[in-house]
């Protein structure tokens, strides 16, 4: 552990534990505990900080609160045909995702084709988590969930629907990395701007507007605006798309219905989560094909540096915090202390 002013330097199983404690110590159960850090730990390793150790007080607030069931089992509610429909009682999403995900594979590997659907959760992290495992059993795997109901309609001044991500993910070779992006519908996830309200940072320009649909640098005047879909109504529209494939298809919430029944403790909106997984075999993609598309990936890397292929530099980034160790701003370090 080194440490300055500012900020303190922690190895991967330090910063794990740093997630992990305060979880356990508001009464979350070890289940649900284990799936959270393992995530956490990993966005923080990837330097993907809107999604790291900045959430574990929310997730507190969000127990302290009422609003999440700390030590909730999830239940397989239906699993006829190729799907299947899981209720988190409204727990966090992470261990309930990881006890499916067997279930999940099964059925893929059995239908060509799977889903998952999950009700009455509470999803906090990022998404790329969650397909990267499928990935690595050799699923091709979509996922998305309903976000911070914070965004514009492309044109728009009020928020209309959720920062709604959408994860894909596809396996590689032996060795490799699977190809993973995980993106919200908006130009950014509503954490990034919550980070740089916390370091008293501006937000770059087209990020968000304020009450009035006048743009803002401002992070309070976003937060109390509406953050912009990202591309304008083509962000908009997958947006949208996530909206209804993880509310209204799943019979779960829509992010406004989210908002309006939250309590307001910094945690995550309750709402629904779909994934698919898609077993390559079913649709022509035997081992041939599939080495093939691995050789397009690396030679696209190859060919067009400097530019890079989406996970890139989460992958090289994680290479370089389990060697260097991470870096936590000195105040959250303090803060999560204060939780262990």
């Amino acid at each position: 552990m080194a440490t300055n002013t500012d900020n303190i330097r922690l190895s991967f199983d330090e910063v794990r534990q740093l997630a992990e404690q305060p979880l356990l110590n508001c009464g979350i159960s070890r289940e649900h505990a284990d799936a959270m850090a393992d995530v956490v730990a990993l966005a923080e390793a990837d330097e993907a900080r809107s999604h790291g150790l900045y959430r574990i007080p929310g997730c507190v607030q969000a127990v302290r609160s009422g609003k999440v069931a700390p030590r909730a089992e999830p239940e397989v509610t239906a699993s006829a045909g190729a799907v299947v429909r899981m209720d988190a009682r409204c727990g966090f999403a992470l261990y309930p995702l990881r006890a499916g995900q067997p279930l999940l594979v099964d059925k893929a590997r059995q239908f060509g084709l799977a889903a998952l659907a999950l009700n009455n959760c509470y999803h906090f992290s990022a998404l790329w988590a969650d397909v990267e495992r499928l990935a690595e059993s050799g699923m091709v795997a979509l996922s998305c969930t309903i976000g911070a109901h914070n965004v514009a309609l492309a044109g728009g001044s009020a928020p209309a629907f959720g920062t709604n991500p959408l994860a894909f993910a596809f396996p590689r070779g032996a060795g490799r990395k699977p190809f993973v992006f995980d993106l919200s519908s908006s130009v950014v996830a509503k954490g990034e701007i919550e980070l740089r309200r916390r370091s008293g940072m501006p937000l770059p320009p087209g990020w968000a507007v304020d009450r009035e649909g006048a743009l803002t640098t401002n992070p309070d005047d976003a937060l109390n605006g509406a953050i912009l879909p990202f591309g304008g109504h083509k962000g908009a529209a997958l947006g949208l798309m996530v909206e209804l494939l993880a509310g209204p298809l799943i019979g779960d919430l829509r992010s406004a219905e989210a908002l309006a029944i939250d309590t307001h403790d910094g945690g995550p909106l309750r709402g629904g989560y779909l994934m698919l997984a898609i077993d390559p075999r079913h649709f022509g993609g035997g081992p041939g094909k599939m080495e093939d598309a691995d050789a397009w990936l690396t030679s696209l890397a190859e060919q067009h540096q400097p530019a890079r292929l989406p996970g890139t530099r989460r992958h090289a980034a994680r290479q370089r915090s389990l060697a260097q160790g991470i870096c936590i701003p000195r105040v959250l370090y303090d803060q999560l202390l204060e939780l262990c």
